[in-house]
């Protein structure tokens, strides 16, 4: 049979993170990853001839878990990233640009600048008025999560009265803008939690912008010193099935194929709604996986477009406010050089977009995009819509708690994933702590008994 310390099912950024510390402690570990290439929701991967990412993403700086992790894996971050200190702002029907510093070591005169000026779009009234609004939701943040968590981080803004200038320009690009959800539906308690930890270590805040598709610089490298050290990564191997003994412990997994691996230890690493269909059978009814398996999920909608000419003069993030571009980048000096334009947006509103052909819902951002300044209809070469029907645990208010722990009273089951209970919710760092954390409960459990399976003794 085939035996192993731990088979991991999922082998995105959480999978990998977690194979790689277990491997490095001399465990023998399978990953498992239903898709042609590693990488997950950080995966690049080719789509009807065109290369493209499965979202768009960008490092933060104030990041712990995840630089230690690559560092692990032989990845230096200055050779993956190039640096960004500001961001920019594009306001609708109107040519000035929000520009914000965001890195106080690397771009401190950005910064002051960012904060000193913009005069015209954001008056003094409107900066003065996040002042409450900010110095509040931090103290609310450590005192009263479960009250911050019931608010929407519009209603918070109101209580604390955000002008709508100062409210538009720069909370809906700092919340919608990275999740996507209408400020409406977006926890506040989610909103300062993303920024939260950055303040202990806001001297190291700044944007990394990835030089290549994440899975070519990231992904693949990791699964590769996971291989060195003896561990397998095998892809296009979709997991349908845990294997449970007669005391309803793990054991191990049966693929599509009908292939079954076994393991000391499963840690199913999947997005939420992969590890609620594995989960769902034999766990439906336990009590600890209830709130997790009711835990609701939100989509994602990513356009990619491949251009004649760049649409911006600069690869560096950019937001746009009331339109269909959340969030988007001009990204072929950074991730896609070597085309001669590309402008990767995550758009606003996805539940909008999912059902809208590729074509529908190009007009649609050709025309944001010329509202924001960007003249690109005559340029466009080709085009890709990426929907992600359930991509994230929800962000919406009153959810949080629903979440799971990585350790869970099922033995031979741990889970890893950004939806576990961990403090960074949906991102990247979310995705390695969750990995870090599964692999130090793997490391930290006696190893079982040899149990008895329907197949035999393992």
């Amino acid at each position: 049979m085939k035996e192993f310390d731990t088979v991991i099912v999922g082998a995105g950024l959480a999978g990998l993170t977690c194979g790689l510390e277990l491997s490095g402690k001399g465990k023998k570990v399978l990953l498992l990853e239903a898709e042609p290439v590693v990488g997950g929701r950080t995966a690049n991967y080719s789509l009807g001839g065109m290369e493209v990412e499965s979202g768009f993403h960008r490092y933060i700086g104030y990041y712990t878990t995840m630089p230690k992790v690559l560092r692990k894996a032989g990845i230096r971050l200055n050779e993956i990233f190039t640096w960004e200190e500001k961001i920019e702002i594009r306001v609708k029907h109107d040519d000035k640009l929000v520009t914000l510093g965001l890195a106080p070591l690397f771009g401190p005169l950005k910064l002051i600048s960012g904060v000193l000026g913009n005069n015209k779009l954001l008056s003094l009234r409107d900066k003065l008025s996040l002042v409450p609004f900010f110095l509040n939701g931090f103290k609310d943040y450590a005192l009263k999560p479960k009250e911050l968590d019931k608010m929407s981080i519009r209603e918070y803004a109101a209580k604390y009265g955000v002008r709508e200038d100062a409210f538009h320009n720069v909370v809906v690009p700092l919340s919608t803008g990275i999740y996507f959800l209408p400020p409406e539906r977006y926890s506040a308690y989610v909103f300062f939690g993303l920024l939260a930890p950055g303040i202990p270590r806001l001297f190291k805040l700044r944007i990394g912008a990835y030089l290549g598709g994440m899975t070519d610089v990231m992904c693949r490298p990791m699964a590769d010193v996971i291989e060195k050290r003896c561990g397998t990564v095998m892809t296009k191997q979709k997991v349908v099935k845990l294997l449970l003994n007669e005391q309803q412990e793990v054991i191990g997994v049966e693929t599509h194929s009908g292939e079954k691996f076994y393991g000391k230890h499963v840690v199913v690493a999947t997005t939420l709604n992969s590890a609620k269909q594995l989960l769902n059978v034999p766990f439906g009814k336990h009590a600890w996986f209830q709130p997790m398996l009711k835990l609701p999920m939100m989509p994602a909608a990513v356009f990619q477009i491949d251009l004649k000419k760049p649409a911006l003069r600069k690869d560096i993030t950019t937001f746009g406010p009331r339109t269909s571009m959340a969030s988007f980048a001009e990204q072929s000096r950074t991730t896609f050089r070597g085309r001669p334009g590309r402008l990767s947006i995550i758009l606003a509103d996805p539940e909008k977009f999912l059902p809208l052909t590729p074509e529908e819902t190009l007009e649609i951002v050709l025309r944001d995009a010329e509202a924001l300044g960007m003249h690109i209809r005559e340029d466009v070469l080709d085009y890709r819509k990426i929907d992600h029907n359930y991509d994230f645990h929800s962000l919406e208010p009153g959810y949080n708690w629903m979440r799971p722990d990585q350790n869970t009273p099922v033995k031979g089951l741990v889970l890893a994933g950004d939806y576990t209970m961990q403090p960074i919710f949906a991102t990247m760092e979310g995705a390695c702590i969750s990995g870090v954390n599964a692999a130090k409960i793997i490391l930290k459990r006696k190893n079982p008994i040899r149990r008895k399976s329907q197949e035999g003794y393992i």
